[in-house]
């Protein structure tokens, strides 16, 4: 009984020798082969380049800068205190945490810091430290500094793009990481040549459809309309009219790319977000170039019907002022657009009717988003044709009651303007991998929504706001240019906020030929000179007159200025200042309904262009 006992106790541990040794080798293998290799081996990562970003002339506008990332192996550390002390100075660290780091950790390594400059690392390789190691990395650098902010985005502390063009083609210029295996002793010392390597690949080239030059012409537009304003904001997009691609865009307030405000993520999401792209705004009368359009293009108006402007239409019951509150009186279809009276495209709409109106929107893309190549689109604001009452109808035709995209608005104007067909704005021409095969390139396509005899008249129409009517503070001497003017009072949950206004001016040139369209937006100017005649106008002039300098591009109007004397209406009644300033040829904007005039700008005496905007305050 005894012996048996023995025999099952000794086949018992037998059984269980072999059933360990299964699972060492068999169910365990993977685990413990790979517990060995980290013993043995060691993974040094190689980090690939991000793909740099390049304006249409191959400008890089998004490039990097060569830093090390600083790594630690705490078994591999003879002298900790001397390691904590030398990286704590040379890397900015607190040297009691780092030193408790080292002498506490529990894995088999750390990393210490990221982006340390070359200057830095070369003073730590040159330390030779025991346990510690550098490995080379890159970080973006942003040659222009705060240009460009809101668009090309940035990416986080491992280098990963977080939103703008960086987030968006994040996964085609990121790269792919390599990594080098060596074999090391107990303590983590190489103790042979490399193991094993696999190289990295550096992320695609991306080139945009951005001119850094022309972007700089917008930078200093939008700062100086924002001081001169003291805005909320003033932002500015140039768009190719013939394919849509997005030359410029830009807004205030702005940051510094290389200096990233990471330690306030609500500011850091306030100055990021592409307002542009993102937020919608009510137009105002810039949305009468796409009322006008339309009735053309539906043959429900002609050139030569008259409209009459008492200054009102009563609409469903309803009064609705015309901005010129003592009326425009008796115009034809080109003095109502340069008046941009109210009236007149109240009755545009009404006779288009919903359906007929509503279709051509969409034609336009209004109501939907553009399809631009930008994370977080809006779609604007259109609304449910079903709902729209005859009242509404009227105030959707002159830009109220509808909200859009400034770059919606912007893609808009270009297919009135460019022969009457669709652009899709777009950042992106093409995309190159390291041995420059193509990954993606820009393929235009469009369909027809204007004839192009409806465009020719709406560029006629256009530029004589320019050269006759409010929009005279954005005309170019030589150059043909065409435009709108926009002034919108803004809405805070869901009431007019008194005194605040969004003001722009939406222009093209040349006329002949278009080639770009410029959007200029001033939010919430603090003047009561907010009118966009006034306040947006100046910036899309001073910008196209740097374009046709910029490309060489020559006059095609022989034309010599006039000039004339501002003369003193203060103190005037409305009809008399009103005969004094058309003796002299000047278009006026009215703040008030009084019957004496305030207050007017420019101030008596100045020499001002003869056709240019006077704002009186009654």
């Amino acid at each position: 009984m005894r012996l048996l006992i023995a025999y099952l106790s000794i086949a018992f541990i037998f059984i269980l020798l072999i059933v360990r040794l299964f699972v060492v080798c068999v169910i365990d293998s993977d685990f413990l082969v790979k517990k060995g290799n980290e013993q043995w081996y060691r993974d040094l990562p190689l980090k690939a380049n991000r793909g740099v970003i390049t304006d249409r002339n191959g400008n890089v506008i998004v490039g990097n800068q060569s830093v090390y990332t600083v790594y630690l192996r705490p078994r591999s550390v003879s002298n900790p205190q001397k390691v904590a002390s030398s990286l704590s100075k040379l890397l900015e660290l607190d040297e009691n945490k780092l030193l408790d780091k080292i002498t506490s950790a529990s894995v088999g390594e750390i990393t210490v810091k990221k982006n340390v400059s070359e200057d830095i690392g070369k003073q730590i390789q040159a330390l030779k430290l025991d346990g510690v190691y550098l490995t080379s990395d890159s970080k973006r650098d942003y040659p222009y500094s705060d240009f460009l902010a809101q668009v090309v985005g940035y990416t986080n502390i491992d280098n990963e793009g977080q939103n703008g063009l960086e987030g968006y083609y994040d996964k085609m210029i990121r790269g792919v990481d390599g990594k080098l295996l060596i074999t090391s002793d107990n303590r983590g010392s190489e103790i042979s040549p490399t193991y094993s390597y696999l190289p990295s690949i550096d992320g695609a080239t991306l080139t945009t459809t951005i001119d850094i030059n022309i972007q700089a012409f917008c930078e200093n537009a939008i700062k100086i309309a924002h001081e001169q304003w003291n805005c909320k904001r003033a932002s500015m997009i140039v768009m190719n009219v013939n394919d849509g691609g997005i030359v410029a865009m830009c807004s205030t307030p702005t940051y510094d790319l290389n200096n990233l405000p990471r330690h306030d993520i609500n500011m850091l999401n306030a100055y990021s977000k592409n307002s542009m792209i993102v937020d919608v705004y009510e137009p105002g009368s810039t949305f009468k170039i796409f009322t006008t359009a339309l009735a053309l293009e539906y043959g429900c108006v002609s050139e030569n019907r008259s409209f009459f402007c008492p200054g009102y239409r009563i609409v469903d019951g309803q009064r609705i002022k015309c901005w010129r509150s003592r009326g425009h009186a008796s115009q034809n279809l080109a003095e109502g657009v340069m008046n941009s009276c109210n009236c007149v495209f109240m009755d545009l709409a009404l006779s288009m009717g919903v359906e007929k109106f509503y279709q051509g929107l969409r034609n336009f893309g209004f109501g939907k988003k553009t399809g631009v190549d930008f994370f977080g689109e809006s779609s604007g604001l259109l609304m449910r044709e079903s709902s729209v009452k005859t009242v509404d109808l009227a105030r959707i035709g002159f830009g109220q009651a509808v909200a859009v995209t400034p770059v919606q608005l912007l893609s808009g104007v270009c297919s009135v303007v460019n022969g009457g067909h669709s652009v899709t704005p777009h950042f992106a021409t093409e995309i190159r991998d390291t041995y420059g095969n193509f990954l993606y390139k820009y393929e235009n396509s469009s369909h027809r929504i204007l004839s192009e005899n409806t465009s020719k008249k709406m560029c006629e129409l256009l530029e004589n706001v320019v050269s006759k009517g409010s929009g005279k503070k954005a005309s170019v001497q030589g150059y043909r240019i065409g435009g709108k003017t926009g002034t919108a009072q803004k809405y805070e949950n869901g009431h007019i906020a008194q005194g605040k206004y969004v003001s722009s001016f939406v222009g093209f040139a040349p006329v002949e030929n278009p080639k770009y369209a410029i959007l200029m937006i001033v939010d919430e100017p603090s003047s009561y000179a907010y009118y966009g005649s006034i306040v947006a106008a100046p910036a899309v002039s001073d910008v196209f007159s740097r374009i046709f300098a910029y490309e060489k591009t020559a006059p095609t109007v022989n034309e010599s200025i006039e000039y004339v004397t501002m003369p003193s209406v203060e103190g005037m009644s409305y009809n008399e200042a009103i005969k004094a300033l058309k003796e002299l040829s000047l278009n006026f904007e009215v703040e008030g309904e009084g019957d004496v005039i305030i207050s007017a700008l420019p101030l008596a005496g100045e020499q001002i262009i003869k056709g240019d905007v006077v704002l009186l305050r009654t």
